[in-house]
């Protein structure tokens, strides 16, 4: 069954989480270290390929006014990237306002420390932003 994937995008990494094979939860997959958008888009590919996935929700992040700001300009550029690369796949931008600082609050909360917070955040965030979409097409 195909699966749908979460992006987190930043400028240093990506989080990625993937949906269960029912589209109800999102699962944390992988920090992806950015080191170039070819070979970033080549990580991605692996993943689609490996997990099957049909769709892509790619958090974009808002102003809390809701207009796009610098960091968000950099997403819908890559987000672009994502569109021409695969063609045959879905692309859906979640506001992701908020979900840095929820998954932050999360694993605070867990009692995880700093050091391990820093690794695993992005993910955590593409979490977030997956499930938000998940819950809101199951109603």
């Amino acid at each position: 069954m195909p699966r749908i994937m979460g992006l987190d995008v930043g400028d240093k990494t990506i989080g990625v989480a993937i949906s269960d094979l029912f589209g109800w939860t999102a699962q944390g997959l992988e920090t992806i270290n950015r080191i170039g958008i070819k070979k970033d888009l080549q990580r991605l590919e692996q993943i689609i390929k490996e997990h099957d996935i049909n769709k892509i929700v790619s958090g974009l992040p808002r102003n809390m006014n809701g207009t796009i700001g610098p960091q968000g300009e950099k997403v819908l550029e890559f987000n672009e990237r994502l569109k021409k690369r695969f063609k045959d796949i879905e692309l859906i931008e979640w506001d992701e306002r908020l979900t840095t600082v929820a998954a932050e609050k999360s694993l605070i909360a867990a009692d995880v420390s700093r050091k391990k917070r820093k690794k695993v955040i992005d993910k955590m965030a593409a979490v977030y932003i997956l499930q938000g979409y998940l819950d809101s097409v199951s109603k």
